[in-house]
């Protein structure tokens, strides 16, 4: 289901939009702000879990396309989120072992979408993305999917390493990309497996990659020493399918 609207602004319409059951990424609200109607609006957040940004006066008012914000701007998620348990369903209605790709706070929509295409082409039944510091299901996101997120659902959690922590009891196993592991060549990539990409600077953090089982290099030859999240995700992706169709 596509959501037509992708900012809200002002106390009423952020409020009809939590309880009609929308979707919302982001809350920006005034700091110190907790009269009347903005208690609603933060206890309608804190209910589905929202995350809530609160900002200055002046931060609103350059966000503001309006300028009728009246303390509070809300980000809506231009596409509907699955669910992991969609994830793992597609995987099941499939006959195939699970194939997940899990992002530990991918910042830029263009790479979010660009790898959320890849999934759908490298037959990964899903994406998992964090609640907190990174990018969501923005129009931007969508569009760089170049329609792959209307076939590959895209699960929002709220702790990635629990999440993992999860899928291993379900029987997947996780490799992580990191620049200090082993070559992915020399890895056995086959079976139920999550791959987990990290932040564009800082890569996978600490908890996430304590969780992995592996973790593997891309070997690169040049003369600087990352490459792009979502081409090292693309990478990687199809070097599990190269082991898969062995």
């Amino acid at each position: 289901m596509r959501y037509e609207e992708f900012v809200i602004e002002g106390r009423n319409a952020v409020i009809e939009a939590f309880r009609a059951g929308k979707t919302i990424d982001k809350l920006f609200v005034l700091e110190h702000c907790k009269e009347g109607s903005m208690n609603t609006v933060l206890r309608e957040a804190k209910k589905q879990g929202t995350v809530i940004n609160y900002v200055k006066r002046e931060r609103l008012d350059q966000m503001s396309e309006t300028g009728k914000h009246q303390g509070v701007i809300a980000y809506i998620a231009a596409y509907e989120y699955g669910s992991v348990e969609d994830i793992l369903k597609k995987a099941e209605d499939k006959g195939e072992q699970p194939f997940v790709i899990i992002l530990d706070d991918i910042e830029d929509p263009h790479n979010l979408g660009a790898i959320i295409r890849t999934a759908n082409l490298a037959g990964a039944h899903g994406v998992i993305i964090p609640k907190h510091r990174a990018s969501g299901l923005t129009a931007t996101v969508v569009k760089a999917s170049a329609g792959a997120i209307n076939y590959t659902p895209v699960a929002k959690v709220t702790n990635i390493s629990k999440t993992i922590e999860e899928l291993k009891e379900k029987g997947l196993w996780f490799v992580c990309a990191d620049m200090d592991g082993t070559t992915m060549y020399d890895l056995d990539l086959k079976g139920p497996i999550g791959l987990v990409i990290g932040n564009e600077g800082k890569g996978v953090s600490r908890l996430v990659k304590e969780k992995c089982d592996f973790i593997a290099k891309v070997p690169m030859f040049g003369d600087i020493d990352s490459l792009n999240a979502s081409v090292a995700a693309g990478v990687l992706a199809y070097e599990i399918v190269r082991q898969r169709l062995k």
